[in-house]
């Protein structure tokens, strides 16, 4: 009964956000045709995952790069279709057949540059917003998170340690395709896509949770409202060691606001007791920030 229930009250996606996802699919798509076949394929550097295998597949036979991109991702676009959800597999459907048709009508066009390091900047940088965007909308342009996803069940490795190992190798077998220098270049152009995807999903906006405890908590939060526009709760904490009762100042912040609050906390309490972490998601409250008077 609750799963019907539950059933019942899914809704289908909102039409604007529907082609909000379509968009962003297209252009993150698009941008990484772009970052390959202007950039990193001719000057023989590879990415990771089924991307990189698919460029060493392509360089062996002369073949078409989209052909080996959308036919390498078929099968796991199939598993992520049972594991993970039909929204999920159609976006990355999508992703994989823009990339695939991309690359397949960027290729006679020739690469901007002959310098491999600005390749591997230039490329990699484009590739991770590419990737980010598709990513941050719900798709995926690769299989090999979904590899890592059901190996980490039967294995004591996390998924980012299963996609590093599967990079790894796949970017050590760049060295003996295309030269070890190549290998070395692509592993500054995978470097920098990993740092512009987390940069593109998670945006310079990015939340960070602040846990405070002080004897001065309620100057302290008073001064993080005036003084940064944040809202702040105050929960009740009690020591491990002596036993006696605290109170816990949070609050959610950014990251351009955190050198900010360091500063608030050192001028009023120097003892207190702050930890700052990241935070990927922020729903509901008052996230917003109010004036600051």
């Amino acid at each position: 009964m609750e799963q019907l229930n539950a059933q019942s009250t899914h809704q289908k996606l909102p039409i604007g956000k529907l082609l909000k996802r379509i968009f962003f699919i297209l252009v993150g798509a698009s941008l990484v045709s772009v970052a390959l076949e202007i950039f990193l394929v001719p000057n023989k550097i590879i990415d990771g995952g089924i991307v990189g295998i698919s460029i060493i597949a392509s360089h062996l036979t002369s073949l078409s790069l989209g052909i080996f991109l959308f036919l390498l991702n078929l099968p796991f676009l199939i598993i992520g279709y049972k594991q993970i959800g039909k929204t999920f597999a159609i976006s990355t459907l999508f992703g994989v057949s823009i990339m695939s048709l991309g690359t397949t009508l960027l290729h006679p066009v020739p690469g901007l540059t002959d310098d491999p390091l600005l390749a591997a900047v230039f490329g990699g940088i484009i590739m991770g917003i590419g990737v980010g965007l598709v990513l941050r909308y719900g798709g995926s342009l690769d299989g090999t998170e979904i590899i890592a996803v059901l190996f980490n069940k039967k294995s004591p490795f996390s998924v980012g340690e299963i996609v590093m190992f599967i990079n790894l190798f796949i970017l050590s077998s760049a060295g003996f395709v295309f030269g070890w220098d190549r290998a070395m270049y692509s592993l500054i152009a995978y470097y920098i896509a990993f740092k512009m995807i987390d940069l593109t999903i998670e945006g310079f906006q990015e939340s960070k949770s602040v846990w405070i405890i002080s004897e001065n908590h309620k100057l302290l939060g008073d001064a993080i409202v005036a003084r940064l526009g944040r809202g702040v709760t105050y929960l009740k904490g009690e020591g491990g060691y002596t036993g006696d009762d605290k109170k816990v100042i949070f609050c959610i912040i950014t990251r351009l606001e955190e050198a900010k609050l360091k500063l608030i906390v050192e001028e009023l309490d120097p003892n207190a007791f702050l930890a700052v972490g990241n935070i990927h998601d922020v729903r509901g409250g008052q996230f917003k920030k109010n004036a600051i008077h």
